[in-house]
């Protein structure tokens, strides 16, 4: 790669920068590749969402008594219900996901012991604004 070339700032023939691919007038967002057998955790109370991705892991192995690098995913959300930060080991690395709102708010499950795993499908009813 050359740099200065749009292949050098993640944009171009392969999509914008913000991963959409555009094709006859419409645009489509990339989605996080997850497994079938990948499990869903979320933390049904908010999170501090200054938080990075070390801090999350540890929260995950002390709140959830979970292992971050185990492949499952973890999502979070911030007090007020516009940001959530996903957290995820692929085995080679962990990538940490964020998606804040302009405009409404994530629904989020009631508290019940501060835990609770769905399936990927509720994971992506979850990540849609109400």
């Amino acid at each position: 790669m050359l740099p200065g070339s749009d292949a050098d700032h993640g944009y171009g023939r392969r999509g914008d920068a913000e991963g959409r691919r555009r094709g006859a007038g419409r645009s489509t967002l990339t989605v996080i590749p997850i497994a079938s057998g990948v499990r869903v955790w979320i933390a049904t109370d908010h999170t501090d969402m200054r938080r990075g991705m070390n801090s999350l892991a540890l929260l995950v192995q002390e709140a959830f008594t979970r292992d971050p690098h185990g492949g499952d995913l973890y999502v979070f959300r911030g007090k007020t219900g516009k940001l959530i930060k996903i957290l995820w080991h692929d085995g080679l690395s962990m990538p940490l996901y964020a998606k804040r709102l302009e405009r409404g708010r994530f629904l989020w499950p009631a508290p019940a012991d501060g835990v609770v795993t769905i399936t990927n499908a509720q994971l992506g009813y979850l990540l849609d604004p109400c």
